[in-house]
């Protein structure tokens, strides 16, 4: 039985038990439906090798070997992973378009006696759904921007602020990137296909009667670019400004940037990266800083001479959308959490 998805809400009303991706682990990693499990037919290497048999030597010839290791891989699969699953099991199989890969794994199956569906179309009709919700139509909700100078918590109090029932979206973690240069987290970020299938199911539970808080960031957050329909919505955006004393400011980054500060020569060679922007004094005396381990000294001076003159200089050519301000005294726990209620009241103001 093949199941069509005509639109991204159609995920939630599949009827299976499991998802299960047989493309190959680097297809995988690259993007995949929301909750779907890896179980190759083919391996990296093994699809390389089939697709070369197939284009310089005989296509009878790479049919008969990928058989043959789709065969071998799916007893692997049958005998591991899948070996608790019972009668009643609904698997739901796709590959790249629901072509031989799935069409074969799926046979099998359902020669067990398993209820197998397969993906009309594979990946590429999940993608072709996500390319049309990013891309092609407005961005679904209002949005109100929430925005302010470097170290102001701006991360944590959004999460603070779906703890009291707003509408987010946190773009940062989504691309798992704090969106500056001194931004990348453990783990890498995302490809762009996967960051987009991110986004689009987060959109997907937005209440369209309300406004999302997104915080304010260019048009990429690390490499991840975001689409154009969400970038301009963002640019048109009200937005609610956060700003806190430069001192709060830089023992908040201390703490929130720990994982930095605990390799200080990983620290130094991405100051290193702003030489050509401040000369190789000021950088020389950011590296000593950092080797000395005061990093609240070293946060301040990166806001004051690098951050804030560079929000600055944005926020002239961007101008005001209108909005809120909202004044942060402390920004311990304690403080952050006094500044969310007041945040959240400014925001409902605004809609949201």
């Amino acid at each position: 039985m093949a199941v069509t998805l005509s639109s991204l809400d159609d995920l939630d009303r599949l009827e299976a038990d499991e998802i299960i991706d047989v493309r190959s682990p680097a297809e995988f990693a690259e993007d995949h439906l929301p909750g779907a499990v890896n179980l190759p037919v083919l391996s990296d290497a093994e699809r390389a090798r089939v697709g070369t048999i197939y284009v310089q030597q005989d296509a009878f010839l790479a049919r008969k070997i990928g058989a043959a290791l789709v065969a071998r891989n799916a007893a692997a699969h049958i005998e591991g992973p899948l070996a608790s699953r019972d009668g009643g099991w609904r698997p739901l199989v796709y590959c790249w378009r629901g072509g031989q890969r799935s069409g074969s794994f799926a046979s099998i199956l359902a020669q067990i006696g398993w209820r197998v569906q397969l993906l009309e179309g594979g990946y590429r009709s999940y993608r072709r759904l996500v390319k049309a919700a990013l891309y092609d139509a407005r961005f679904p909700v209002p949005v109100i921007l929430l925005d302010g100078n470097t170290g102001t918590a701006k991360t944590e109090l959004l999460h603070l602020l779906a703890a009291r029932g707003l509408q987010v979206i946190d773009l940062e973690g989504l691309a798992n990137h704090r969106g500056s240069l001194f931004g990348p987290r453990p783990g890498g970020q995302p490809g762009q296909k996967a960051f987009e299938s991110a986004l689009a199911a987060a959109m997907r539970q937005l209440d369209p009667g309300r406004a999302v808080v997104i915080e304010a960031e260019s048009s990429k957050v690390g490499e991840r670019i975001l689409p154009p329909a969400l970038w301009s919505a963002m640019k048109a955006a009200p937005r609610v400004t956060l700003s806190a004393p430069l001192e709060a400011r830089a023992r908040y980054l201390a703490r929130a940037y720990a994982d930095m500060t605990a390799d200080p020569e990983r620290l130094c060679a991405t100051i290193a990266m702003l030489r050509r922007l401040h000369g190789a004094d000021v950088t020389e005396r950011w590296q000593a800083l950092a080797r000395a381990g005061d990093f609240t000294g070293l946060a301040a001076e990166l806001m004051k001479l690098h951050y804030d003159p560079r929000y600055a200089r944005q926020r002239a050519r961007t101008g005001d959308t209108g909005g809120a301000a909202v004044a942060l005294g402390d920004l311990s726990a304690e403080g952050l959490a006094r500044g969310a209620d007041r945040l959240a009241h400014e925001i409902r103001a605004l809609g949201g």
